[in-house]
């Protein structure tokens, strides 16, 4: 007794050549003679597939054509029919774009062999071996280039050596990645656990964190402060803490005690009108007083004498 498989005629190409290879394999098992594998076959039809039989044989006998008898024509019928006119040329087109990609080593062995066999290509070893090579990961291309084989299966062995070998290392690595991770994620809830047994560690940072935010930007202000009286930077004339003016004409620097300090201030500047002499020390030479200029701001010197003072 010979069983085959059901073909219902609502699946696919790939579905179809499938079923084919199947009877066709058990034909050879079961020695199934030429006279008998027609009718067997036809028995496996159902749904779709009885209905396009039935519809065959009534076209053929309207028409005065011999009945189909022999597993070849009744093949031919069928790939009329399920396999459309540009299936091959797909084919090759799926052929030439292979690649492994996702797939394992063997499952890209496999794919490839059978595009090969559906297309009906037959050719040399050495060129299915170019091929095989050409679409294989980088990563296992490279390694096993170096080594030497004698066949296509010889090749693919040493290819699945090489992947196992990258998946060992790639699990390592995982492995060390997620017990970095583990350890990270026990710190910090050992961190956060500290924080809530003792809030005013958490306020103490919060002030660090808040301070350390808002003294650059303060220093950055306070030193393009400037002071008009001695020139310096970082506060204001209200807050200068020198007594002296400073102000340039030209080449020469004066300074001036300031009026808005307290009288004895005044005082001194009334008793340096008095004084005959004063000395200048600029660049390291000894000048002789300028004679003194009234400005809005007060007396700046006094009067010019003809003689220096010693040091």
């Amino acid at each position: 007794r010979v069983d085959l498989p059901y073909f219902h005629g609502k699946e696919d190409v790939d579905a179809y050549l499938d079923w084919e290879m199947k009877v066709e394999q058990i034909f050879t098992c079961h020695q199934v003679g030429e006279e008998r594998k027609v009718p067997l076959a036809t028995l496996a039809f159902q749904g779709q597939a009885m209905y396009w039989w039935t519809a065959l044989v009534r076209e053929r006998r309207l028409h005065n054509d011999p009945p189909i008898t022999y597993w070849n024509d009744l093949k031919s019928a069928m790939r009329r029919r399920h396999i459309p006119s540009y299936y091959s040329r797909e084919l090759m087109e799926k052929l030439q774009r292979l690649q492994q990609k996702n797939m394992s080593v063997e499952e890209y062995r496999q794919r490839m062999e059978l595009y090969l066999m559906r297309a009906g290509i037959r050719e040399e070893e050495k060129l299915t071996i170019a091929r095989f090579l050409s679409g294989l990961n980088f990563e296992i291309r490279d390694r096993v280039e170096l080594l030497p084989y004698r066949d296509l299966d010889d090749l693919v062995q040493l290819c699945i050596r090489v992947e196992q070998q990258l998946l060992r290392k790639s699990s390592k690595n995982l492995n060390s990645k997620s017990y970095f991770k583990e350890d990270s994620k026990r710190e910090g809830s050992l961190f956060k656990n500290y924080f809530k047994e003792n809030p005013s560690k958490t306020q103490e940072m919060d002030k660090d964190v808040e301070k350390k935010k808002v003294t650059p930007h303060t220093s950055s202000k306070t030193s393009e402060i400037k002071c008009f009286k001695c020139l310096g930077r970082g506060y204001i004339a209200s807050q200068c803490p020198t007594k002296k003016t400073m102000i340039l004409r030209g080449k020469d620097i004066y300074s001036e005690e300031s009026s808005s300090s307290s009288s004895s201030s005044e005082s001194e500047d009334k008793t340096s009108d008095h004084e005959t002499k004063k000395l200048y020390l600029v660049d390291g030479d000894l000048l002789r007083k300028k004679p003194r200029r009234q400005t809005t701001r007060g007396p700046l010197a006094c009067n010019s004498k003809k003689s220096t003072t010693r040091l």
